[in-house]
């Protein structure tokens, strides 16, 4: 299971993003994001953690969720799964489709 953890402070490691969440369950893997594509490697604030069961990660954001971690209250959350193999999510997909709709109706009348 894939758990989203926003609001992170900016000094956050993964170890102890790991050591929160241990203790609900086995942790496969934690990802705090940062700028790295940029140059300066800050962290952005947020990460992901993956954890083996889905009971465990449920149990983790039942708990974590909302709770103060280095003086910021954290949001933890399931992780959307990622999009289509296309790239384009469901939503603006459609929205694509809408308006290549409209562009033919324009165009024919």
């Amino acid at each position: 299971m894939n758990i989203y953890v926003g609001n992170l402070s900016l000094e956050t490691t993964a170890d102890e993003l790991r050591t929160e969440f241990v203790a609900f369950g086995e942790v496969l893997a934690v990802r705090i994001m940062n700028d790295r594509y940029i140059g300066s490697g800050q962290t952005r604030g947020y990460g992901y953690v993956e954890m083996a069961l889905k009971s465990a990660g449920f149990a983790a954001i039942a708990n974590l969720n909302g709770k103060k971690l280095k003086s910021r209250v954290v949001e933890v959350v399931e992780a959307l799964p990622l999009s289509d193999k296309t790239g384009i999510s469901p939503a603006v997909s459609s929205r694509h489709r809408i308006s290549r709709s409209r562009q033919r109706r324009f165009q024919t009348g």
